[in-house]
């Protein structure tokens, strides 16, 4: 047989099957006189056997190892690999089952049309987006853009903060989110940070905005996070641009919303000493 015929047979390409000599994994026919490869029914066989490992999943690093071994050894290797490869297998079946169930759950949240824009997120805070959509369409008004900025925040800190400490906070916001009169007043306080854009950091509007602010984080959220952290830049004006993650927070701001963050995680940090 010539290549083209083994490969069909086999029902693979001919460049899968010099690929395969080039590894080792088939040994080199006879040539003919011109030159070309002569296949017998033993390349056949070899080659189908190949094609049988290699379908089971198995890399063609394994192939090598399973077609090296011989006499008893050849079935104790095919044994271990196989057994290898079934722990692989259901290690990747479970991980498959979870990532459908998760895409059920976001495909129901959708058919609900409770999907929100900054998904997919857990269902816990896709729970929170909704009481702070159905927050936003009793105002009279527009939803204040820091209100976007807030879910956009808590989504990437959902997916950033390590698993356990991600869903503590979205526990402690959940129940905070709960309380229609409680998520009223946060709306007000994006209100009054929307007003900062074009103020100035002196501007007596950025101290009330920052007591508000403080004001609305409730103690489960402050527990949950462990405290506001000392080291976090909310001091002077200008301060938080080389601060890490928190500087990156700030830089996204207005100059007076930023400062009256600052101001309002000084406040935290009062209360919560």
């Amino acid at each position: 047989m010539r290549i083209g015929e083994l490969a069909a047979l086999a029902g693979v390409t001919t460049r899968t099957v010099r690929h395969y000599h080039h590894l080792g994994l088939l040994p080199e026919p006879a040539r003919r006189a011109n030159g070309y490869r002569e296949y017998g029914l033993r390349d056949a066989v070899a080659l189908a056997r190949v094609r049988r490992l290699t379908g089971l999943g198995l890399s063609l690093e394994e192939v090598r190892d399973v077609l090296a071994a011989r006499g008893s050894d050849a079935g104790r290797e095919l044994h271990e690999v196989l057994t290898e490869l079934d722990a692989d297998l259901a290690r990747q079946e479970e991980a498959l089952r979870g990532r459908r169930a998760r895409v059920r759950e976001l495909l129901e949240l959708a058919e609900r049309g409770e999907l929100p824009a900054e998904g997919p997120v857990s269902s816990e805070l896709a729970a929170l987006f909704g009481e702070m959509a159905r927050a936003g369409a009793r105002l009279p008004g527009p939803e204040p853009a820091m209100a976007a900025k807030e879910r956009e925040l808590l989504a990437l800190l959902e997916t950033a903060a390590p698993a356990r400490a991600g869903r503590e906070v979205v526990a402690a916001l959940g129940v905070a989110g709960a309380d229609p009169a409680a998520m009223d007043r946060m709306y007000r306080v994006y209100a009054l940070l929307d007003e900062l854009v074009e103020a100035d950091v002196d501007d007596p509007r950025v101290a009330r905005a920052a007591r508000a602010v403080a004001e609305c984080v409730p103690d489960e959220v402050l527990e949950a996070v462990g405290g506001v952290p000392e080291g976090l830049p909310y001091g002077g004006h200008g301060e938080g641009a080389d601060g890490g993650f928190a500087g990156e927070v700030f830089a996204d701001l207005a100059p007076a919303q930023a400062e009256a963050v600052r101001q309002a995680m000084r406040l935290l940090v009062e209360r919560a000493r």
